[in-house]
Formats: C-alpha cells, sequence, structure tokens
C-alpha cells in the first residue's frame, strides 16, 4: 500500500467527504429501489440487474477508478460456478458485479442479517449468509451454496474470510468448496488488484486508481471426492496467487 504525507490526506478529505455522502446516499436509494422491486416481483433477479447495471457502476466511478477485465471470455454465463477472490477492499463487490456480467450471490456473513436495512436487502438479493461459528449453521451454509449452483446461479466467496490489511493473500478457509463438490460446479479463480489502493480496508481514504480484474481456467470439481475440498482449496489459493503475481491472466 502506498504511503502518504499527513498533508496529502487532509487535502483529499473535503473530497472524500463527498464521495463517503454520495456512497451512504447511492446505496440507500438503489437498495430501497431493490426492496419495493422485491416485494412486487419477489425474485432477485431484477434486483441483481440494477444491482450489476446501476448500483455498482456509481460506486466504482464515483470512486474514480478504472475497470480492466481479463479472462472474461472464459465464462459461460449459461453455467453457475464458485467464484473464489482475494479481498481487500469493500469496493470488491461492485467490481465484481462489473467485472463478470452475471448473476452473482454473494456469501455474506451472519452478523450483517442483523443490520437493519441492509439485512433485509441482502436477504432480498438472495445472498447466502454464513455463521462460521456455528457448525450446523455452517452446513446449512454450504447445502445453501450448493442448491444455488445446481440451479444455475454464480456464488461469489472470499475464502480468506476478512479483507487484507496488507494486500497480501491469506489462506483459504475450505468451508465454501464444499458448495462446488456437491453441485459439481466449477470453481474459478479471480484476481482483484488494485481495489486496496482504491479503497484501502483501514477506512474511506479513497484514491483514483486502475483496479484489474484477472479471471482464471475454471477448475472443474465433478467427480472429486466431498472430503477433498481442502486440497481443493489450496489448488484454488495457488491460482488466485498466480494471477496475483502474473502481469497477465493465464
Amino acid at each position: 500500500m502506498r504511503a502518504e504525507s499527513a498533508l496529502t490526506r487532509l487535502l483529499w478529505l473535503p473530497v472524500n467527504a463527498v464521495q463517503l455522502a454520495f456512497t451512504l446516499t447511492w446505496s440507500a436509494f438503489w437498495i430501497s429501489v431493490a426492496l419495493v422491486v422485491h416485494l412486487v416481483a419477489r425474485s432477485p433477479r431484477v434486483q441483481l440487474e440494477i444491482a450489476r447495471w446501476v448500483w455498482a457502476p456509481g460506486l466504482v466511478y464515483g470512486a474514480g477508478a478504472r475497470l480492466a477485465v481479463r479472462g472474461r471470455e472464459r465464462l459461460d454465463p449459461g453455467r453457475g460456478v464458485l467464484f473464489v477472490a482475494n479481498h481487500s477492499s469493500w469496493i470488491d463487490i461492485p467490481v465484481l458485479y462489473m467485472a463478470l456480467r452475471v448473476p452473482l450471490c454473494f456469501l455474506a456473513k451472519r452478523e450483517l442479517a442483523q443490520v437493519p436495512f441492509l439485512g433485509w436487502y441482502i436477504r432480498a438479493m438472495g445472498m447466502v449468509f454464513v455463521d462460521r461459528r456455528d457448525p450446523r449453521r455452517a452446513s446449512a451454509t454450504v447445502d445453501q451454496a450448493a442448491q444455488r449452483l445446481a440451479a444455475g446461479a454464480s456464488v461469489v466467496s472470499f475464502p480468506e474470510g476478512t479483507r487484507s490489511r496488507d494486500g497480501g493473500l491469506g489462506t483459504f478457509r475450505s468451508g465454501a468448496f464444499g458448495s462446488a463438490l456437491r453441485s459439481g460446479a466449477d470453481v474459478v479463480p479471480v484476481a482483484i488488484v488494485g481495489a486496496g489502493r482504491v479503497l484501502p480496508a483501514d477506512g474511506f481514504h479513497v484514491r483514483p486508481g486502475r483496479i484489474e480484474v484477472r479471471v482464471g481456467l475454471p477448475i472443474a470439481t465433478a467427480g472429486l471426492e466431498a472430503r477433498g475440498r481442502a486440497a481443493l482449496a489450496r489448488r484454488a489459493h495457488d491460482a488466485v496467487r498466480e494471477l496475483l503475481a502474473d502481469g497477465e491472466t493465464t
């Protein structure tokens, strides 16, 4: 991460204040729209399209980010896959909505379900809540994600479990990979480069910059044993690490 002088950060404060106000207002408005649509349509499809084509671009471009994508041609929009990506910034979520261009179901921390308004929205979007502290609920999460994948939806997991503070790639937790093994869906490694410089994990210090999403080769899971999810997690971790290290998608 880049170091900044106190003066530089001070000069950016009024700009970031405006960006924060925009982010909150923009998100609140489109979350409200999505909740109203949910009451009428009772399907997350329309809300996902709103997130992909309206909400996400507003946040990404509002941050002054320039988005580039490599490897998207490898994706089959008609097949559900488990996307696994590194995670260094809150902006990763709108970036993936824009970059992958397929309806996405994110795995969200269960604590977010208790947040008024936001929790309602996440439920309306058909997301899957993850509770790593309760083994029974964790198993139910895998079942729900597997059902989404089997039905043709694509699921996104940040298997590090939290945002990276230094930009390094942490160990992948294996839980989400069980859903790919149960459904037979491919695992697609994704590397997000530059998001932590645009919006660091240590506060709302937005800086214009380039974010690149690199989509790797799908990892087939059909025929693999369910107990092999730890090995699958290591394989996916290695693939994401290579994508982060390489100048080009491999």
